[in-house]
Protein backbone atom coordinates (compact mmCIF):
# COMPACT_ATOMS: atom_id res chain seq x y z
CA UNK A 1 0.00 0.00 0.00
CA UNK A 2 1.24 3.21 -0.99
CA UNK A 3 2.60 5.45 1.70
CA UNK A 4 0.67 9.33 2.31
CA UNK A 5 3.15 11.65 1.99
CA UNK A 6 4.32 13.24 5.34
CA UNK A 7 4.28 16.63 3.70
CA UNK A 8 0.67 17.25 2.75
CA UNK A 9 -0.67 17.80 6.58
CA UNK A 10 1.64 20.04 7.62
CA UNK A 11 1.82 22.29 5.19
CA UNK A 12 -1.86 22.36 4.68
CA UNK A 13 -2.32 24.93 7.73
CA UNK A 14 -0.04 27.07 6.16
CA UNK A 15 -2.73 28.36 3.38
CA UNK A 16 -3.70 31.18 5.99
CA UNK A 17 -0.43 32.37 6.05
CA UNK A 18 0.40 32.39 2.50
CA UNK A 19 1.98 35.97 1.46
CA UNK A 20 -1.06 38.15 1.08
CA UNK A 21 -2.33 40.67 3.19
CA UNK A 22 -4.53 39.63 5.43
CA UNK A 23 -7.91 41.10 7.34
CA UNK A 24 -6.00 42.35 10.14
CA UNK A 25 -3.14 44.04 8.24
CA UNK A 26 -6.00 46.56 6.63
CA UNK A 27 -7.79 46.66 9.62
CA UNK A 28 -4.71 47.96 11.00
CA UNK A 29 -4.82 50.26 8.18
CA UNK A 30 -7.90 51.52 8.35
CA UNK A 31 -7.77 52.71 12.21
CA UNK A 32 -4.14 54.43 11.25
CA UNK A 33 -6.32 56.72 8.62
CA UNK A 34 -9.07 56.73 11.29
CA UNK A 35 -6.98 57.76 13.76
CA UNK A 36 -5.27 60.42 11.37
CA UNK A 37 -8.26 61.98 10.05
CA UNK A 38 -10.60 61.87 13.12
CA UNK A 39 -8.23 61.87 16.35
CA UNK A 40 -9.62 61.07 19.93
CA UNK A 41 -8.96 64.15 22.18
CA UNK A 42 -9.84 65.92 25.13
CA UNK A 43 -12.09 64.32 27.52
CA UNK A 44 -13.20 61.11 25.02
CA UNK A 45 -8.95 60.47 25.03
CA UNK A 46 -9.18 60.13 28.48
CA UNK A 47 -11.96 57.93 28.36
CA UNK A 48 -10.60 56.23 25.85
CA UNK A 49 -7.32 55.21 28.00
CA UNK A 50 -9.16 53.84 30.47
CA UNK A 51 -11.05 51.33 28.08
CA UNK A 52 -7.79 50.57 26.43
CA UNK A 53 -6.02 49.87 30.01
CA UNK A 54 -9.09 47.70 30.59
CA UNK A 55 -8.78 46.19 27.10
CA UNK A 56 -4.69 45.31 28.03
CA UNK A 57 -5.19 43.94 31.70
CA UNK A 58 -8.50 41.37 29.78
CA UNK A 59 -5.90 40.45 27.26
CA UNK A 60 -2.95 39.26 29.49
CA UNK A 61 -5.76 37.50 31.79
CA UNK A 62 -6.56 35.19 29.12
CA UNK A 63 -3.68 34.57 28.23
CA UNK A 64 -2.32 33.52 31.32
CA UNK A 65 -5.34 31.83 31.39
CA UNK A 66 -4.42 30.02 28.38
CA UNK A 67 -1.49 28.83 29.07
CA UNK A 68 -1.18 24.69 30.31
CA UNK A 69 1.29 23.91 32.96
CA UNK A 70 1.78 20.74 31.52
CA UNK A 71 3.59 22.86 28.52
CA UNK A 72 5.25 24.65 31.07
CA UNK A 73 6.59 21.42 32.76
CA UNK A 74 6.91 19.75 29.32
CA UNK A 75 8.95 22.09 28.03
CA UNK A 76 10.99 23.40 30.88
CA UNK A 77 13.68 20.65 30.29
CA UNK A 78 15.32 22.53 27.20
CA UNK A 79 17.33 24.98 28.93
CA UNK A 80 19.93 25.65 26.25
CA UNK A 81 17.18 25.97 24.24
CA UNK A 82 15.75 28.77 26.44
CA UNK A 83 18.87 30.37 26.65
CA UNK A 84 19.33 30.60 23.55
CA UNK A 85 16.46 31.99 22.04
CA UNK A 86 16.79 34.81 25.14
CA UNK A 87 19.93 35.25 23.95
CA UNK A 88 18.79 36.12 20.49
CA UNK A 89 15.62 37.74 21.20
CA UNK A 90 17.52 40.56 24.06
CA UNK A 91 20.99 40.30 22.86
CA UNK A 92 21.37 39.60 19.34
CA UNK A 93 18.29 42.19 18.48
CA UNK A 94 20.11 44.99 20.68
CA UNK A 95 23.15 44.34 19.07
CA UNK A 96 22.52 45.03 15.79
CA UNK A 97 19.80 47.93 17.00
CA UNK A 98 22.68 49.52 18.00
CA UNK A 99 24.45 48.95 14.83
CA UNK A 100 21.72 51.14 12.65
CA UNK A 101 22.65 54.28 14.78
CA UNK A 102 24.16 56.35 12.06
CA UNK A 103 20.84 56.08 10.75
CA UNK A 104 19.19 58.10 13.15
CA UNK A 105 18.66 61.83 11.68
CA UNK A 106 19.74 60.97 8.33
CA UNK A 107 17.65 58.06 7.13
CA UNK A 108 15.11 58.26 9.81
CA UNK A 109 13.52 60.15 12.33
CA UNK A 110 14.76 60.17 15.67
CA UNK A 111 11.44 58.96 16.78
CA UNK A 112 11.64 56.14 14.41
CA UNK A 113 15.05 55.06 15.49
CA UNK A 114 13.69 54.54 18.95
CA UNK A 115 11.28 53.19 17.49
CA UNK A 116 13.62 50.21 15.90
CA UNK A 117 15.52 49.62 19.64
CA UNK A 118 12.22 49.03 20.75
CA UNK A 119 11.66 46.17 18.52
CA UNK A 120 14.93 45.17 19.11
CA UNK A 121 14.27 45.21 22.83
CA UNK A 122 10.93 43.22 23.15
CA UNK A 123 10.11 39.76 23.62
CA UNK A 124 8.53 37.17 20.88
CA UNK A 125 5.62 36.74 19.86
CA UNK A 126 3.62 33.35 21.36
CA UNK A 127 0.87 32.33 18.88
CA UNK A 128 2.55 32.79 15.77
CA UNK A 129 5.98 31.30 17.00
CA UNK A 130 4.16 28.74 18.02
CA UNK A 131 2.20 27.78 14.88
CA UNK A 132 4.93 28.41 12.91
CA UNK A 133 7.12 25.85 14.62
CA UNK A 134 4.25 23.32 14.35
CA UNK A 135 3.56 23.79 10.92
CA UNK A 136 7.61 23.17 10.22
CA UNK A 137 7.51 20.09 11.72
CA UNK A 138 9.29 21.47 15.02
CA UNK A 139 9.10 21.32 18.70
CA UNK A 140 6.46 22.85 20.14
CA UNK A 141 6.37 21.82 23.94
CA UNK A 142 9.56 23.49 23.97
CA UNK A 143 8.16 26.36 21.56
CA UNK A 144 4.98 27.31 23.80
CA UNK A 145 7.32 27.00 26.90
CA UNK A 146 10.17 29.62 25.23
CA UNK A 147 7.72 31.96 24.16
CA UNK A 148 5.89 32.49 26.66
CA UNK A 149 8.83 32.69 28.70
CA UNK A 150 10.38 35.63 26.37
CA UNK A 151 7.03 37.47 27.58
CA UNK A 152 7.34 37.21 31.32
CA UNK A 153 11.14 38.10 30.60
CA UNK A 154 10.29 40.73 28.61
CA UNK A 155 8.17 42.82 31.03
CA UNK A 156 11.58 43.54 33.16
CA UNK A 157 14.03 43.23 30.66
CA UNK A 158 12.38 45.20 27.95
CA UNK A 159 11.92 48.43 29.91
CA UNK A 160 15.69 48.48 31.19
CA UNK A 161 17.12 47.17 27.94
CA UNK A 162 15.42 50.55 26.83
CA UNK A 163 17.04 52.11 29.07
CA UNK A 164 20.43 51.09 28.50
CA UNK A 165 20.29 51.86 24.44
CA UNK A 166 18.11 55.46 24.79
CA UNK A 167 18.42 56.81 28.43
CA UNK A 168 16.22 59.44 28.09
CA UNK A 169 15.62 60.11 24.50
CA UNK A 170 12.15 59.07 23.16
CA UNK A 171 10.31 60.95 26.43
CA UNK A 172 10.85 57.33 27.90
CA UNK A 173 9.18 57.35 31.84
CA UNK A 174 11.71 55.87 34.48
CA UNK A 175 12.35 52.67 34.04
CA UNK A 176 11.18 51.18 37.50
CA UNK A 177 8.04 53.30 36.75
CA UNK A 178 7.82 51.51 33.22
CA UNK A 179 8.52 48.23 35.16
CA UNK A 180 5.77 48.92 37.77
CA UNK A 181 3.01 49.84 35.46
CA UNK A 182 4.21 47.11 33.22
CA UNK A 183 4.01 44.19 36.15
CA UNK A 184 0.21 46.13 37.12
CA UNK A 185 -1.22 45.93 33.77
CA UNK A 186 0.45 42.86 32.27
CA UNK A 187 1.82 40.51 34.78
CA UNK A 188 -0.69 41.02 37.46
CA UNK A 189 -3.66 39.76 35.37
CA UNK A 190 -1.64 37.22 33.26
CA UNK A 191 -0.92 35.62 36.96
CA UNK A 192 -4.55 35.66 38.32
CA UNK A 193 -5.51 34.63 34.75
CA UNK A 194 -3.01 31.48 35.20
CA UNK A 195 -3.83 30.50 38.64
CA UNK A 196 -7.77 30.67 38.16
CA UNK A 197 -7.27 28.12 35.05
CA UNK A 198 -7.93 25.14 36.88
CA UNK A 199 -11.60 27.05 36.70
CA UNK A 200 -11.95 28.88 33.74
CA UNK A 201 -9.47 27.35 31.32
CA UNK A 202 -11.89 24.99 29.50
CA UNK A 203 -13.95 27.69 28.98
CA UNK A 204 -11.26 29.55 27.24
CA UNK A 205 -10.33 26.54 25.34
CA UNK A 206 -13.72 26.59 24.13
CA UNK A 207 -13.88 30.16 22.99
CA UNK A 208 -10.55 30.83 21.23
CA UNK A 209 -12.07 33.23 18.96
CA UNK A 210 -12.85 35.41 22.05
CA UNK A 211 -8.93 35.45 22.90
CA UNK A 212 -8.29 36.13 19.30
CA UNK A 213 -11.06 39.05 19.40
CA UNK A 214 -9.63 40.07 22.66
CA UNK A 215 -6.15 40.50 20.64
CA UNK A 216 -6.57 42.11 17.78
CA UNK A 217 -9.36 44.32 19.34
CA UNK A 218 -6.55 45.55 21.77
CA UNK A 219 -4.07 46.49 19.66
CA UNK A 220 -6.68 48.77 17.40
CA UNK A 221 -7.30 50.56 20.85
CA UNK A 222 -3.79 51.07 21.57
CA UNK A 223 -3.00 52.12 17.96
CA UNK A 224 -5.73 54.46 17.29
CA UNK A 225 -5.32 56.34 21.06
CA UNK A 226 -1.39 56.27 19.84
CA UNK A 227 -1.51 57.57 16.75
CA UNK A 228 -4.25 59.56 17.75
CA UNK A 229 -2.21 61.60 20.13
CA UNK A 230 1.04 61.45 17.62
CA UNK A 231 -1.37 63.08 14.78
CA UNK A 232 -2.13 66.01 17.25
CA UNK A 233 1.69 66.26 18.33
CA UNK A 234 1.63 66.50 14.48
CA UNK A 235 3.32 62.77 13.22
CA UNK A 236 2.51 62.92 9.37
CA UNK A 237 4.43 66.64 9.41
CA UNK A 238 7.49 65.56 10.73
CA UNK A 239 7.31 62.10 9.33
CA UNK A 240 7.74 62.35 5.45
CA UNK A 241 6.77 59.55 2.84
CA UNK A 242 10.60 58.49 2.00
CA UNK A 243 11.31 57.91 6.02
CA UNK A 244 8.40 55.85 6.21
CA UNK A 245 9.91 53.60 2.89
CA UNK A 246 13.10 53.55 4.85
CA UNK A 247 11.82 52.11 8.23
CA UNK A 248 10.04 49.45 5.91
CA UNK A 249 13.80 48.67 4.36
CA UNK A 250 15.37 48.62 7.52
CA UNK A 251 12.89 46.38 9.31
CA UNK A 252 13.39 43.87 6.10
CA UNK A 253 16.69 44.07 6.49
CA UNK A 254 16.93 43.32 9.79
CA UNK A 255 14.51 40.35 9.97
CA UNK A 256 17.23 39.23 6.59
CA UNK A 257 20.28 38.88 9.11
CA UNK A 258 18.46 38.26 12.30
CA UNK A 259 16.87 34.79 10.71
CA UNK A 260 20.57 33.12 8.93
CA UNK A 261 22.35 34.41 12.29
CA UNK A 262 19.62 32.68 14.50
CA UNK A 263 19.51 29.51 12.24
CA UNK A 264 23.53 29.27 12.13
CA UNK A 265 23.79 29.56 15.83
CA UNK A 266 21.03 26.82 16.58
CA UNK A 267 23.11 24.28 13.86
CA UNK A 268 26.77 25.66 15.71
CA UNK A 269 25.32 24.66 19.14
CA UNK A 270 24.29 21.38 17.78
CA UNK A 271 20.47 21.21 18.32
CA UNK A 272 18.28 18.96 16.44
CA UNK A 273 16.17 19.90 13.67
CA UNK A 274 13.23 20.24 15.97
CA UNK A 275 15.15 22.16 18.42
CA UNK A 276 16.19 24.37 15.52
CA UNK A 277 13.00 25.00 14.02
CA UNK A 278 11.96 26.37 17.28
CA UNK A 279 14.63 28.58 18.00
CA UNK A 280 14.62 29.59 14.42
CA UNK A 281 10.74 30.71 15.10
CA UNK A 282 10.59 31.85 18.34
CA UNK A 283 14.63 33.69 18.14
CA UNK A 284 13.82 35.90 15.42
CA UNK A 285 9.97 36.89 15.73
CA UNK A 286 9.04 40.03 17.52
CA UNK A 287 5.48 40.36 19.27
CA UNK A 288 3.29 43.01 18.51
CA UNK A 289 0.88 41.99 20.81
CA UNK A 290 2.80 42.46 23.57
CA UNK A 291 4.67 45.33 22.28
CA UNK A 292 2.01 47.90 21.86
CA UNK A 293 0.41 47.85 25.40
CA UNK A 294 4.36 48.11 26.76
CA UNK A 295 4.73 50.83 24.08
CA UNK A 296 1.56 52.85 25.70
CA UNK A 297 3.19 52.28 29.00
CA UNK A 298 7.04 52.88 28.78
CA UNK A 299 6.51 56.04 26.17
CA UNK A 300 4.76 59.95 26.66
CA UNK A 301 1.68 59.31 23.94
CA UNK A 302 3.18 62.00 21.72
CA UNK A 303 5.81 60.54 20.29
CA UNK A 304 4.07 57.63 20.17
CA UNK A 305 2.59 56.98 17.01
CA UNK A 306 6.04 56.86 15.14
CA UNK A 307 7.87 54.62 18.21
CA UNK A 308 5.45 51.82 17.25
CA UNK A 309 5.34 51.85 13.50
CA UNK A 310 8.60 49.84 13.39
CA UNK A 311 6.96 47.17 15.08
CA UNK A 312 3.60 47.08 12.77
CA UNK A 313 5.78 46.90 9.91
CA UNK A 314 7.93 44.03 11.41
CA UNK A 315 5.12 42.42 12.50
CA UNK A 316 4.08 41.88 9.12
CA UNK A 317 7.24 41.42 6.94
CA UNK A 318 8.01 38.61 9.65
CA UNK A 319 4.68 36.52 8.90
CA UNK A 320 5.30 36.52 5.32
CA UNK A 321 8.74 35.83 5.73
CA UNK A 322 7.67 33.05 8.27
CA UNK A 323 5.40 31.29 6.45
CA UNK A 324 7.55 30.89 3.35
CA UNK A 325 10.63 29.34 5.72
CA UNK A 326 8.11 27.17 7.34
CA UNK A 327 7.47 25.83 4.11
CA UNK A 328 10.78 24.98 3.11
CA UNK A 329 11.13 22.77 6.56
CA UNK A 330 8.05 21.38 6.30
CA UNK A 331 8.95 20.33 2.44
CA UNK A 332 12.37 19.21 3.66
CA UNK A 333 10.99 17.11 6.83
CA UNK A 334 12.40 13.38 6.31
CA UNK A 335 10.13 10.32 5.82
CA UNK A 336 8.40 8.35 8.54
CA UNK A 337 10.78 6.30 9.98
CA UNK A 338 14.08 8.21 9.09
CA UNK A 339 16.33 10.34 11.12
CA UNK A 340 15.60 13.81 12.36
CA UNK A 341 18.60 14.72 10.32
Amino acid sequence: MARPAPAGPQLEPLMSFRPRVDPFTLMLLATIALASLLPVQGKAAAVMDIVTNGAIAALFFLHGARLSRAAIVAGARHWRLHLTILACTFGLFPLLGLLGRPLSGWLLTPELYVGILFLCALPSTVQSSIAFTSMAGGNVSAAVCAASLSSLVGVALTPLLMALLVGGDGAMANPLTAIARIMLLLLLPFVAGHLLRPWIGSWVERHRPVLRWTDQGTILLVVYTAFSASVIEGLWRQTPVWTLVAVTAVCAVLLAVVMPLVTWIARWLGFDRADEIAIVFCGSKKSLATGLPMAKLMFASGGLGAIVLPVMIYHQIQLLVCAVVAQRYARRAPAPGQGAG
